[in-house]
């Protein structure tokens, strides 16, 4: 049976898809070239998907491909700005990828709002799975980290924008990339 709308949290296949296409780019990032992919979705695409899995797959390599001509064109190489792209693209489930893997390896202050921004990608992951009170609690959680190590967060991005849209529970999701030596 075919899911009628693309769900990772009750359907294997969405879940699996959203997986693997997530790692998949993590290696792309690191590579700088979309080839790990390609080859997930190759192997999808040739088992005849249904149309709400081609979408999702179709919508993803477009985001993935602006994600890299962005990293690529301004040089970002720490994973933190390179979620703050992710982010301004819509694309939370990998903005908690990138960043869990920076997380493991960091300490103290910085640990805490990596996991912030994690749990703030993750709000808006709940949102969009129609979970508003796992959103809630996860938004309060992220702000609350994000106030507590303010002048290290305030350094990674611009905090007021985030904090305001967690702690009013906004759908909307600000923009928080700002362009290396540049303007936002």
């Amino acid at each position: 049976m075919t899911a009628r709308h693309f769900d990772p949290l009750n359907d294997r296949l969405s879940r699996d898809i959203r997986n693997q296409l997530s790692v998949a780019f993590a290696e792309a990032l690191a590579k700088g070239a979309m080839a790990p992919v390609e080859e997930v979705t190759a192997r999808y695409r040739a088992s005849g998907l249904a149309p709400i899995y081609e979408a999702y797959i179709a919508d993803r390599l477009i985001l993935y491909l602006q994600a890299l001509e962005v990293i690529g064109a301004d040089g970002v190489e720490d994973a933190f700005p390179r979620a703050l792209v992710l982010w301004d693209l819509g694309l939370f489930f990998e903005v908690h990828e990138i960043l869990e893997h920076a997380w493991r390896l960091a300490h103290g202050a910085e640990k805490e709002i990596l996991q912030a921004m994690i749990r703030a990608a993750g709000f808006y992951i709940k949102l969009a799975m129609g979970q508003p009170e796992a959103a809630s609690k996860m938004a309060a959680k992220a702000a609350n980290a994000m106030e507590q190590h303010r002048a290290l967060a305030e350094t990674k991005l611009p905090l007021e924008p985030l904090l305001n849209a967690l702690k009013s529970v906004d759908p909307r999701p600000p923009k928080l990339y700002r362009i290396p030596n540049g303007v936002p």
